[in-house]
């Protein structure tokens, strides 16, 4: 799958993904997925039955850190923690425009 194949849209927060369906909205095969998972690097809820749903939030992460470790050759831990920070990033510029800050 190319990255003009995929379609985009908003995701409400309470959907979720299964694994397939992360992977195929990344662009990535589901074992990169599974690997990334199994190395804790990506985490979706648990539930009751055995098939494991990913959020919204764990999307973006992916996307994040499949576009780093392929334009960068970041190897996967890198991209995790790049990641973590650009979603603190934008935590902090939500809190600062809360506050009235600029």
């Amino acid at each position: 799958m190319r990255d003009d194949d995929i379609l985009t849209g908003v995701i409400l927060e309470e959907a979720c993904l299964t694994l397939e369906e992360l992977a195929g909205a990344c662009s990535v095969p589901p074992e990169w997925v599974q690997l990334h998972v199994e190395e804790g690097l990506l985490s979706g809820p648990d539930n009751a039955t055995s098939e494991r749903l990913f959020s919204r939030r764990e999307l973006w992460r992916a996307r994040h850190m499949y576009r780093l470790e392929r334009d960068f050759d970041a190897v996967p831990e890198l991209a995790a923690l790049f990641a973590d920070l650009l979603e603190e990033l934008d935590s902090l510029r939500a809190h600062m425009r809360r506050a009235g800050l600029r």
